[in-house]
């Protein structure tokens, strides 16, 4: 959902010095030579900018993934990332619908004979902004090379918005949706292919992701079969449910808007006959729809995977299908940072308790079931609030005390509940029933300090993404010392599955999560450290006794 502004600037900065490209790292790929470019300063291969996938253009777009494991011409230049997929806020020149690529890190060195674990990251963005090209595992792959295990990094995109996540009836109708999830699967099963060319072991694969691609990743776990795929996950602030889960009627505004923002089709909006016009136009009507669409939404992040039935990959609600074990039982790391919700809270808003309880019923009404009634909603809404009550020491971001910031008193109220809503609850519902049923987990709660945020924003949502990457902010030594234990965890967890294989810095044992040992790790530079898995107890709990009344959200639109 939020990609930190320092990865922005780590775009490729290693690959200074490009060297020719018939001197660069090579891999047969098919009939095709990819040549890649050499990272001298650490001893790396890059290759990027790989099809996955078929330009999903023309006749192809809002259409699932047509998977490409082969390229068309006897050699491909492999030296830098493709373009970025469709949104809003990326120059155009960046963009383009042919989006479907994939890129690869890897050591210096590794050839087809070898056999790496592999880390296959999905970048966020709230299912309408990201890019690969954002994120540089350079560091990653070092230390694991210097801590002696070894591992080949692996990024993608996918089509974001409307081209990736149509809504409505007639999206639904022609089994047009959660496009985005067809070009995760597309990707995944292009390593399964060829990744051994590269050097990569595809019977160990580990998908890991923030936020949006911790969600996506966490929505194709409830496929019992997606251990075709992968061995283990890292879910970074995101589970299966943190998204509010609609049928995709719920948001046919939205594709109403949309449609009728393309020049061309805009006739055929609220019509369920778009897709043959929407398939005709060029990138240019599309991208300018989708601006208007975006500008004109209720809520922050209108684009989402919906509900697709039996087949699908969402099949039904997240918590019904945990309940009934319908899952995959392969081990994962879930965590979250301490201040989840600050990040969506708007905090030029008055927060009055009858303002938040206008924003909860906005979001949760209707009831997924009839027979919940609004009266029903209002009083667990009410429940909610007494759990949550306007005392800004309790609130978030956490461990501030009273002081508001010089905001609306309830923002820290609204910010506590909502990141226990979106992102607390949900993961602590997946991995205890995960844990019941025999999975390995291990969770973390991320507590590092972030003097270079807004005050206000304490550690927010995504702040641990550059620690991951090897790259923390303006570093001290805390941060650095912190950088270096996680990422050891991370591709301890990938390489042997478990974060504790005793190589690389020195750290303590994190511990497993079992019903009897509900424990998880504070990522906390100063106190690395076990803490309970009980903190807010009393509202977490109430949250997830109810799934389906707060079948949950990623941010909160007014309820003026």
């Amino acid at each position: 959902m939020f990609i930190h502004p320092a990865l922005r600037g780590l775009i490729l900065t290693a690959l200074v010095g490009r060297a020719v490209l018939a001197e660069g790292p090579k891999v047969q790929l098919g009939h095709t030579t990819l040549i890649g470019q050499e990272v001298t300063s650490l001893n790396q291969d890059f290759f990027g900018g790989i099809p996955f996938a078929e330009p999903p253009l023309g006749n192809l777009r809002l259409k699932p993934t047509v998977l490409k494991t082969n390229l068309d011409s006897p050699v491909f230049n492999a030296t830098n990332f493709g373009f970025s997929c469709l949104q809003v806020g990326v120059p155009v020149a960046e963009l383009s619908e042919d989006c479907l690529t994939i890129n690869i890190f890897r050591p210096s060195g590794v050839t087809s004979k070898d056999s790496l674990p592999v880390m296959f990251w999905t970048y966020g963005g709230g299912f309408q902004e990201g890019s690969s090209a954002t994120f540089n595992a350079s560091a990653i792959v070092a230390q694991s090379v210097f801590r002696g295990t070894p591992i080949i990094y692996v990024n993608f995109n996918y089509r974001l918005g409307p081209l990736g996540f149509p809504q409505g009836q007639e999206a639904a109708n022609r089994k047009a949706l959660n496009l985005g999830l067809h070009d995760q699967i597309a990707a995944l099963t292009w390593v399964q292919e060829n990744i051994g060319a590269f050097g990569g072991d595809k019977s160990k694969v580990t998908v890991f992701g923030e936020s949006a691609g911790a969600i996506l990743t966490a929505i194709q776990f409830l496929n019992p079969s997606f251990s075709r795929f992968a061995r283990a996950a890292i879910f970074e602030s995101g589970s299966a449910s943190s998204d509010l889960t609609f049928h995709p009627q719920r948001r046919q505004i939205d594709w109403d808007n949309f449609v009728a923002g393309v020049p061309g089709c805009a006739e055929l909006s609220k019509t369920d006959n778009t897709f043959g016009c929407l398939q005709s136009v060029n990138t240019t009507a599309i991208l300018e729809g989708l601006t208007i669409a975006q500008n004109e939404a209720n809520e922050e992040f209108p684009w989402s995977p919906a509900i697709d039935g039996g087949g699908g990959f969402l099949p039904d609600y997240p918590s019904l299908l945990f309940a009934k074990g319908t899952f995959a039982k392969l081990p994962f790391i879930s965590g979250t940072n301490l201040d989840e919700g600050t990040l969506f809270i708007p905090p030029t808003g008055n927060y009055t308790t009858e303002v938040i309880s206008d924003m909860i019923i906005a979001n949760f009404s209707p009831p997924v079931f009839p027979f919940v009634s609004e009266g029903q909603l209002q009083g667990a809404v009410t429940q909610l609030l007494d759990l949550y009550p306007d005392i800004p020491a309790l609130g978030s971001p956490f461990n501030t005390g009273n002081d508001t910031f010089g905001l609306s008193p309830g923002y820290k109220r609204v910010s506590a509940m909502f990141g226990d809503l979106a992102f607390q609850a949900p993961r602590r519902l997946w991995i205890e029933a995960a844990s019941k049923a025999g999975v390995k987990t291990f969770a973390y709660l991320f507590t590092q300090p972030q003097p270079t945020n807004p005050v206000f924003l304490g550690v927010s949502h995504g702040t641990e993404i550059v620690y991951v990457y090897g790259a923390p902010t303006d570093p001290t030594a805390s941060d650095i010392a912190l950088s270096t234990a996680m990422v050891d965890y991370w591709v301890s967890f990938a390489t042997s599955l478990d974060p504790n294989d005793g190589k690389g810095s020195s750290r303590p044992t994190w511990e497993q999560y079992t019903p009897e040992n509900r424990v998880v790790i504070q990522l906390n530079g100063d106190n690395l450290t076990s803490i309970p898995d009980d903190y807010r107890k009393p509202g977490i709990d109430f949250i997830n006794s109810m799934p389906l009344t707060f079948h949950h959200r990623r941010s909160l639109e007014s309820g003026q």
